[in-house]
């Protein structure tokens, strides 16, 4: 396996990617054809998310009955386009993050607001019904990996 200095779990695509340029060749000796490997690196990358952005928020950590902890906030990206008057448009999306297990420390301790992060995770979608019977839903990003990009 490729050493991860390219970040954000790309080793194993990168792994794949090789053992193209090998002639498909296999750590057990296997060969592969182009349709396997093509579906081995669409798998790595199926529902993946990569974000680079800033916490609109310190984040709020929960701690359950058990002692686990979840981390929490939001986070801004940006984007800019030129409209038809060629003046320039940004804006900003914001997500919300979600952070559990041993990750949650280091959020907890480093990781405030403003701080410009890269993140990688997994879309999960949630609902809920409120007080007054209504049901709420929201998208929210199962992080995995992060990077701390500023103090």
């Amino acid at each position: 396996m490729l050493p991860n200095r390219f970040g954000f779990g790309t080793c194993r695509i990168f792994a794949l990617l090789k053992q193209i340029n090998n002639g498909y060749q296999t750590d057990s000796g296997i060969k592969l054809n182009c349709l396997t490997l093509k579906f081995k690196i669409m798998n790595a990358l199926r529902n993946k998310v990569q974000l680079i952005g800033r916490l609109g928020q310190d984040p709020e950590i929960v701690t359950f009955k058990d002692g686990n902890k979840m981390a929490k906030f939001s986070m801004a990206t940006d984007d800019s386009y030129k409209d038809k008057e060629g003046q320039k448009v940004e804006r900003a999306y914001w997500h919300n993050v979600v952070v559990r297990g041993g990750l949650v420390n280091v959020v907890e301790n480093y990781v405030t607001k403003g701080q410009e992060i890269a993140i990688e995770g997994k879309l999960t979608n949630r609902s809920w019904d409120d007080k007054e019977g209504n049901k709420h839903y929201i998208t929210e990003v199962l992080c995995n990996e992060l990077l701390m990009l500023s103090k």
